[in-house]
């Protein structure tokens, strides 16, 4: 079992501009759509584990459904699945040990873990085994962080470091345990 983050920071360590934005995301032309392995990484998970403000995000881009697995939404608030995302999307709350104890006993062992607030929320609780971070060469000054304050430092090795499109650094981390 094993819960992988994968995705990009500003310079700064930013997930989103001050504005919630992502714009800069494309900062760097990208013309040969370069998924700087994304298809890769989507190709080793089972399912992925996102909260609501990452489905809001997701679901704001008026595109079609971009994930072929299950989705799992941490959410104290949402009462069901927002119309037309049945059998995509499923909802769970509570203790994060309790959520993924569900989640396993339904098969699903290697998961994608998106989103702030849920990655900060996993790594509170040490439950992160593999980060690939994407580093996009901007500097934002602010907006929403990746990381948090935690109750002790979490160990890490970089196993992989890649640059992309020249100016693109995506840096694998696994958990030193």
């Amino acid at each position: 079992m094993s819960n992988i983050v994968f995705i990009a920071t500003s310079l700064d360590g930013y997930i989103a501009d001050k504005n919630g934005g992502l714009d800069w995301l494309h900062a760097i032309p990208n013309p040969e759509g370069n998924d700087m392995g994304f298809s890769e990484h989507f190709a080793r998970i089972d399912a992925l584990v996102m909260g609501r403000n990452t489905l809001d995000m997701v679901l704001s881009f008026d595109i079609e459904w971009p994930y072929s697995k299950p989705v799992f939404v941490l959410s104290n608030s949402m009462s069901e699945v927002p119309t037309g995302y049945e059998g995509k999307v499923f909802l769970l709350n509570g203790p994060l040990d309790e959520v993924l104890a569900h989640i396993h006993k339904k098969g699903f062992n290697k998961l994608y873990i998106d989103g702030g607030v849920t990655i900060q929320n996993f790594l509170k609780e040490d439950l992160i085994d593999e980060m690939i971070i994407t580093t996009i060469p901007v500097l934002l000054g602010g907006g929403a962080s990746l990381f948090g304050e935690l109750e002790a430092p979490l160990d890490f090795k970089c196993v992989k470091s890649t640059r992309f499109l020249d100016t693109i650094v995506q840096n694998h981390f696994i958990r030193s345990r």
